[in-house]
């Protein structure tokens, strides 16, 4: 599989290290080739897998929320001083929707994390078998 080209619609992937985005196609190849020499219920299994994974806009939001919600109780019940967390997090997901990157995109990127469009370019490969 040669690399995906980023489009206009994945931003996440234009922002995103090339070695990592390499390293997330090249391991979406190898899922590929090894599920296409196992059984159909195998591939069953994976493909259940992939349509339960999250892609990274769903942890990103998870994460942020989370984040947020536990600043402002911090805030209200500790110390306003704890209401800078949910902040920047609002700030960070600003930066995020308006140009596809934010300080945890690449962390999480480089665990693996992958776009929506990744993980559907394996389930199709996977179909297609």
């Amino acid at each position: 599989m040669t690399e995906m080209t980023p489009t206009h619609l994945d931003r996440v992937r234009s922002r995103t290290a090339p070695e990592v985005n390499y390293e997330i196609d090249q391991q979406i190849e190898r899922n590929i080739r090894f599920f296409a020499t196992k059984p159909p219920v195998a591939l069953d299994s994976r493909l259940r897998e992939l349509e339960l994974e999250w892609d990274i806009e769903r942890i990103l939001e998870m994460n942020s929320s989370a984040i947020a919600f536990t600043g402002v109780l911090l805030g209200a019940f500790v110390d306003q001083r704890w209401l800078i967390l949910p902040a920047l997090v609002m700030a960070f997901l600003f930066m995020h929707a308006t140009s596809g990157w934010c300080p945890p995109l690449p962390i999480l990127r480089r665990m693996g994390k992958r776009t929506r469009n990744e993980i559907d370019v394996e389930k199709f490969a996977l179909k297609a078998l």
